[in-house]
C-alpha cells in the first residue's frame, strides 16, 4: 500500500533504481585502470598513444568521451530519512 502521492510499488521502483545507478558507477570503476583500447569503443577511430598512457583504461576517444560527458547526467539522491513535512517545503 502506498501512503501520499506514491503509487503502488514505488518504494521498490527507486530501490531498484538506486541499486542500478550504484552497478553502473561500480561497473565503470572497474573499467577504469585496465588494459586501454587502440580504438574507440563508439567510433572505432584510433585512441592516441598520449591519451592511452595518461587514462589507463580509456575506452573512448576524445570526441567520444567529450560527448558523453556532456550527456551524463547524475541522479539526484533521495532523502529516504526526511520527514514528510521537509520534503514539502
Amino acid at each position: 500500500m502506498a501512503g501520499g502521492w506514491a503509487t503502488d510499488g514505488a518504494v521498490n521502483e527507486q530501490i531498484e533504481i538506486s541499486t542500478e545507478e550504484a552497478l553502473a558507477r561500480v561497473r565503470m570503476r572497474a573499467r577504469a585502470g585496465g588494459e586501454s583500447l587502440a580504438e574507440c569503443a563508439d567510433c572505432g577511430e584510433p585512441i592516441p598513444e598520449a591519451r592511452r598512457l595518461a587514462v589507463p583504461g580509456v575506452t573512448l576517444c576524445i570526441a567520444c568521451q567529450t560527448e558523453a560527458d556532456r550527456s551524463f547526467r547524475p541522479a539526484g539522491g533521495i532523502n529516504r530519512r526526511g520527514s514528510k513535512d521537509s520534503q514539502l517545503k
